[in-house]
C-alpha cells in the first residue's frame, strides 16, 4: 500500500475541504486520502507556521514536502514572500494546486523527489515538516540539499517530535551548518532553526 511520500497514490480518492482561521484570515484547503494530515493541519504545520520569522535576505523561500500546500499558501498570504513549494506525492500537487486558487495565492509549485526539479537557485529560508515515514535517509537527504541551496545567512526551519528523531536530527544538522537552535518546544514537537552563516 501506497503512503504519502510515494510519488503515485492507491488508495481511494475521497476529497474533502476544511478552514482553517490564523491571524484574521481564513484559509480553504481541499484534501484527499493519501496525504498527511488530510482531516486538518496538523499541530507540528501549525507550530511552525507560528514560529517562523522571514530574515532580511532578499530571495525566496522554499517549502519543502509541500503536502496539499498549507505553509507556503499561509506564509504567501501572510508575509507576500517569494515562494516555492515542491512535493513527490502527484495527488499532493493537484491539491495544492487547487488550494493555491481556493485562497487566491501564486506560488511557484514543483513536483519530484526531493530538490530534483526546483530551478537551480538559492532559497533565503526553507521551511520543511519532514516526511518520517520515508525514512531517515530521506530527511537527512532533505537536511544536506538544504543547505546546499540556502543562500549565506539563510536558515533551515524544521519541525519534528522527539520520538520520531528530534534528537538525531539536530545532530545531523549540527554536522552541516554554523548554528543550530531550538527556538521552540511544544507537546513533544521542536522546532529547529539551522543557520548558514
Amino acid at each position: 500500500m501506497s503512503h504519502y511520500y510515494d510519488q503515485t497514490q492507491t488508495s481511494k480518492s475521497n476529497p474533502k475541504t476544511f478552514t482553517f482561521n490564523y491571524r484574521n484570515l481564513e484559509f480553504v484547503f481541499k484534501t484527499d486520502s493519501g496525504v498527511f494530515s488530510k482531516n486538518y493541519i496538523d499541530f507540528g504545520s501549525y507550530l511552525l507556521i507560528d514560529n517562523y520569522e522571514p530574515n532580511s535576505l532578499e530571495g525566496p523561500v522554499l517549502d519543502m514536502c509541500s503536502g496539499y500546500g498549507v505553509i507556503g499558501i499561509v506564509l504567501k498570504k501572510l508575509y507576500n514572500l517569494d515562494v516555492y513549494q515542491t512535493d513527490i506525492n502527484l495527488r499532493c500537487y493537484n491539491l495544492n494546486k487547487d488550494n493555491l486558487l481556493l485562497n487566491n495565492v501564486e506560488t511557484k509549485l514543483f513536483t519530484g523527489n526531493l530538490y530534483e526539479n526546483l530551478p537551480e537557485c538559492k532559497f533565503k529560508d526553507i521551511l520543511v515538516n519532514p516526511p518520517i515515514r520515508a525514512g531517515k535517509e530521506i530527511v537527512f537527504a532533505i537536511y544536506k540539499g538544504a543547505y546546499e541551496r540556502l543562500m549565506e545567512r539563510g536558515a533551515l526551519y524544521v519541525v519534528i517530535q522527539k520520538k520520531q528523531g528530534a534528537p538525531s536530527t539536530i545532530k545531523c544538522l549540527e554536522n552541516l551548518f554554523s548554528k543550530v537552535s531550538i527556538i521552540n518546544h511544544k507537546k513533544g514537537y521542536y522546532i529547529i532553526k539551522a543557520e548558514r552563516l
